[in-house]
């Protein structure tokens, strides 16, 4: 056939075509695995994998365990290889995955709202000094690991927590981990609306459903109806918060495509007010959008937060309305600003019954089995049966009689958890750290507390709200970019030349209504030894030049690159 103005591709050469393959998402017919980690899951679901933990690899051990679950799938179960012993931080991106494995795992307790009984955290202790050598960490999700669980131990391990309505049921792995919730979820004076029974729906329709089990990436809820918005809602793929609709009264305000890592975003929000009985609708929604939508060619693109940024808020909503809802939304108001800076009630507080919570903070998260069965033991012994671990590494007593109070906050002090801690016991932060962690680079948790030890020795009279965040590599556990002081872990080169423990500074990081990342100084790097002197300094210079009322993150974000070197 001749080319004419209407064909002229007729007499172009012919060229190869091939099927475009795009982001990898499902809902473009793209369903072909396009890295290893879509293979692996096309190929067997993560939950499958505890039946082999069970019948197999716990009888025949750590060798007998397939790479791809090893790696992989046993992630859907809450466990992960820890680094093995002595691998300095400079071989973390050299080795092989094999090189850095240890034949232990650390184990993530799923602890959904971050609600236990005084029964449950004694067994989690119980385990602790059993099966993971005392190890017990509190995580800025609300979990406790443990590290050193032998795969031969893991099913008896199940077994205890599931005897008290606990799991690791996709503590971790591409899927739904854990939701948070407020601590104080249906017992603070100041509370808009309670959240539990949405947490405890999602947990009952989706958590263990192979409908969300092979998602992109992972997937991170919140859910709170405290003004104080203490769910970081922000940093979150989806995060439901208190609001007070003027016609239809207490709901939620929905935020979607918030998260950090080495591409930060903070979320945005929808504009939608959502009734309570439509929290797990709107949730499981949002889930199917990520699921089906989702980026899942590059492992780097593979977040909740890529898509949002595409599309736009008023896309996502369209989206969701239309194909998952089979509904509009109903508009619906912002939350209004805390009246609080510090978020992590920590503290002695007044419940809405006349009872009171006590807040309290360990060092950067760390506790152990012994501990915690104390802090049961001290909970009972002062009236109650409920504790709470918080999205700041914390922890919170319920239900205290007023005459009690005063003996239990005495009693929290002798184990050394602070109910009235100077502001470096209760801002700082760390991530788990080169001690287990095979992605770090940098130790965290130690130097973490030797940093507060150093803080409270050096600037006793300091009494304003601050956040110092330690992360020992760039993926932000310990949410660096929104600390007023975050410290990403790096090797540095010191004076004398040789290599040592560092971090790239981020200062002025901010989560609420003003929310936003840090400032990065360029060049402005500390190594661990030089980290005392370089926050006494910089801290002492906000003293100086701070503005009536002023904020740190406020200050640094106006003050001279000298001031903050």
């Amino acid at each position: 056939m001749a080319a004419t103005p209407q064909n002229p591709a007729a007499s172009a050469p012919r060229r190869k075509v091939s099927r475009h393959r795009g982001e990898g998402q499902w809902a473009a017919g793209h369903f072909t695995p396009l890295n290893g980690n879509e293979q692996f899951k096309k190929d067997d679901d993560g939950l499958n994998v505890r039946t082999r933990i069970e019948t197999i690899y716990s009888k025949r051990g750590f060798d007998s365990i397939d790479p791809n679950d090893l790696r992989g799938r046993m992630r859907w179960w809450g466990l992960y290889t820890q680094r093995k012993p002595g691998i300095d931080g400079g071989k973390t991106a050299i080795l092989e995955p094999e090189e850095l494995d240890d034949k232990y795992f650390m184990m993530r307790v799923r602890i959904d709202g971050g609600r236990l009984t005084t029964r449950q955290l004694r067994v989690i202790g119980e385990i602790s000094q059993e099966f993971a050598r005392g190890t017990a960490d509190l995580t800025d999700r609300q979990n406790v690991q443990y590290h050193w669980i032998r795969i031969e131990d893991v099913p008896e391990i199940w077994n205890r927590l599931e005897a008290v309505g606990l799991s690791t049921t996709e503590a971790c792995g591409d899927c739904p981990r854990v939701v948070i919730g407020s601590p104080v979820a249906g017992i603070a004076e100041d509370e808009i609306i309670d959240g539990t029974w949405a947490i405890d729906e999602i947990n009952r329709r989706y958590i263990g459903n192979k409908e969300f089990s092979n998602l992109p990436r992972k997937f991170k809820s919140a859910i709170s109806g405290s003004p104080l918005l203490d769910v970081v809602h922000e940093i979150n793929d989806i995060a439901l918060v208190g609001v007070v609709h003027p016609e239809h009264g207490p709901g939620f305000d929905l935020w979607v495509g918030g998260g950090l890592s080495t591409n930060p975003k903070i979320g945005v929000r929808l504009g939608a007010w959502v009734p309570l009985d439509e929290v797990p609708d709107v949730w499981a929604g949002v889930v199917g959008i990520f699921r089906d939508y989702g980026y899942r060619r590059l492992r780097t693109r593979a977040r909740l937060k890529f898509l949002v940024a595409d599309w736009g808020p008023e896309k996502f909503r369209q989206v969701l309305e239309d194909e998952y809802l089979k509904r509009k939304l109903v508009d619906g108001p912002a939350p209004t600003e805390p009246l609080q800076r510090w978020r992590d009630h920590v503290g002695v507080h007044r419940q809405k019954d006349g009872n009171f919570y006590v807040g309290f903070a360990p060092r950067v998260g760390r506790v152990d089995g012994a501990t915690l069965a104390k802090i049961a033991d001290l909970a009972e012994a002062h009236g109650s049966g409920r504790v709470r671990t918080t999205v700041e590494q914390k922890m919170i007593i319920l239900d205290v009689a007023e005459a009690q109070v005063e003996s239990l906050v005495e009693a929290l002090e002798a184990l050394d958890l602070k109910a009235r801690p100077s502001t470096f016991r209760r801002g700082t932060m760390a991530c788990t750290g080169i001690e287990y962690c095979k992605i770090a680079i940098v130790e965290t948790k130690a130097r973490g507390a030797s940093l507060i030890d150093e803080l409270e020795r050096r600037l006793p009279e300091f009494d304003e709200p601050l956040t110092i965040n330690l992360n020992g590599c760039p993926n932000a556990c310990a949410r660096i970019q929104v600390a007023d002081i975050g410290l990403k872990g790096q090797l540095m080169t010191d004076e004398n030349g040789e290599q040592v423990e560092g971090y790239q500074v981020h200062l002025g990081g901010a989560l609420g209504l003003e929310a936003g990342f840090g400032r990065k100084v360029r060049g402005l790097k500390v190594t661990s030894a030089e980290l005392p002197d370089y926050v006494e300094r910089v801290l002492t210079r906000f003293q100086d030049e701070r503005e009536d009322g002023e904020r740190f993150a406020t200050w640094a974000a106006r003050a001279s690159e000298e001031a903050l070197s």
